[in-house]
């Protein structure tokens, strides 16, 4: 059984992230990260961390401008995944195994490509292939938020007119990658997510019809398939 998750502030660079701990009796398996999307904190990761916990350290970071880490004002994917990428060698162990959900997935595959002998295997949940597409910008809700609304300000941007880097991105990553898509209910264009598993090197799909919000909405399930593949081979 694992204990409660501890919290820390880790220095990596020009900021510091939250990063939340769940550590197991036993360990037997390499350490798994956990990258939130958009809007959202490490928190919520804690519907399926203890289970991906029970013989595994694992980690799950609030990127910068969110939840506990640092709000600099300036936000893009590069430097979201170089604050990851400075992160990782700061954990024990060695290579990660990296999971990451919409926004955090795109960095995932940023971290991965750039920096192959960081990351052991990757799990991309509900993230597409990105492709142009007409701007839409959302209306910043009401109230404090739990990150800064810069955020979708800067990167929103990136993800509508992605640059052409991205497509060397996902051919570089050299780790098995296990995409997730969340199926039709999911706003993510289920083509795009398949596409995505396609292009990458060593990329397997696997459908949980439970919308965006897979690991929250299914979370048996998702503890289940990730497992699986972490544990494969």
């Amino acid at each position: 059984m694992t204990a409660d998750p501890t919290t820390a502030r880790v220095p990596v660079g020009a900021v510091v992230l939250g990063v939340r701990t769940w550590r197991p009796d036993v360990v037997h398996h390499p350490p798994l990260v956990l990258l939130p999307g958009t809007g959202d904190t490490a928190e919520a990761w804690d519907v399926v961390a203890p289970a991906l916990a029970s013989a595994r350290l694992v980690h799950a970071v609030d990127l910068r401008g969110h939840g506990a880490s640092d709000r600099p004002g300036r936000y893009s994917i590069a430097l979201m995944a170089g604050d990851v990428a400075a992160l990782l060698p700061r954990l024990p162990d060695g290579q990660v195994d990296l999971v990451g959900h919409s926004l955090g997935g795109l960095v995932a595959l940023d971290v991965a490509a750039a920096h192959p002998g960081l990351v052991r295997r990757l799990v991309l949940e509900d993230v597409g292939l990105l492709r142009p597409r007409a701007p839409a910008p959302p209306a910043r809700p009401p109230g404090d938020l739990a990150f800064d609304w810069r955020v979708v300000e800067q990167v929103r941007p990136e993800i509508d007119d992605p640059d052409p880097r991205w497509r060397a991105v996902v051919a570089g990553v050299r780790a098995p990658a296990l995409v997730i898509g969340g199926g039709p209910t999911s706003h993510v264009p289920q083509e795009q997510v398949a596409d995505l598993a396609r292009a990458l090197p060593d990329g397997h799909l696997m459908t949980i019809e439970a919308g965006h919000l897979v690991h929250d909405v299914e979370p048996e399930r998702f503890v289940e398939v990730v497992e699986t593949f972490l544990t494969s081979g």
